[in-house]
């Protein structure tokens, strides 16, 4: 298809960056249109940017007229319109925990860790930071250890989370293990998923997609 890709994206997002992931793994061309989620209260909440995605978050993937939203969705649609380098097995049962093992971290692991979560503690509830990082590190904890049982000596995990293909899963894993690192999580626990993460960051696709790769990103 011709219709070019813009995907609006802040390069911190995890769920924005699961979906570059996506985008370079299937070799597609696209255009960065940052999104700042900090600065000014957030670009965010700009009347401009709540008419094109009402939740007022990042990911948005503009492919000619059509808007989408929400990574996983997003994912997706690029699975099914674009055939190369499928993100998804193409046996159900691979489909079935590909998906389950991205919806551990997209649904349970992120969003109650995001920045509008912690906005709010900071904002409404004057939460200190020290217990702030706490509660980000407490729940990365519980679900990377749970994670990590649904990989370690799993048949159907190879290389990669499901395989010896990246896909899906590990879209939304390497972004989760980025924020564990950056709030100091102690990640020795949790051999499998930085193997994986390992394997995946040789690669250019995930490299390219780093956030400190991203044009919007801070330059020192």
């Amino acid at each position: 298809m011709a219709d070019q890709l813009q995907l609006h994206s802040y390069w911190r997002s995890s769920a924005a960056y699961r979906v570059r992931i996506g985008l370079n793994l299937k070799g597609l061309d696209y255009a960065i249109v940052p999104v700042h989620l900090v600065r000014d209260g957030g670009e965010q909440h700009t009347p401009g940017y709540h008419a094109l995605n009402p939740q007022e978050l990042v990911p948005v993937l503009q492919h000619g007229e059509r808007v989408l939203r929400q990574s996983l969705a997003i994912l997706e649609y690029l699975d099914e319109t674009w055939a190369q380098h499928p993100l998804l097995p193409a046996d159900s049962r691979g489909r079935a925990r590909a998906r389950a093992l991205a919806q551990t971290v997209a649904c349970e692991i992120h969003p109650i860790n995001n920045l509008r979560v912690l906005q709010y503690f900071e904002n409404t509830w004057n939460v200190p930071q020290p217990e702030r990082e706490d509660w980000v590190r407490h729940w990365i904890g519980q679900g990377f250890a749970a994670l990590e049982e649904m990989l370690a000596d799993h048949p159907g995990t190879g290389r990669f989370c499901v395989g010896d293909i990246p896909g899906v899963a590990d879209c939304c894993l390497v972004p989760q293990v980025y924020n564990a690192r950056r709030f100091g999580v102690d990640l020795a626990p949790y051999p499998t998923i930085t193997r994986i993460e390992a394997a995946c960051l040789a690669l250019p696709a995930f490299d390219a997609a780093r956030p400190e790769n991203q044009p919007d990103a801070p330059r020192v």
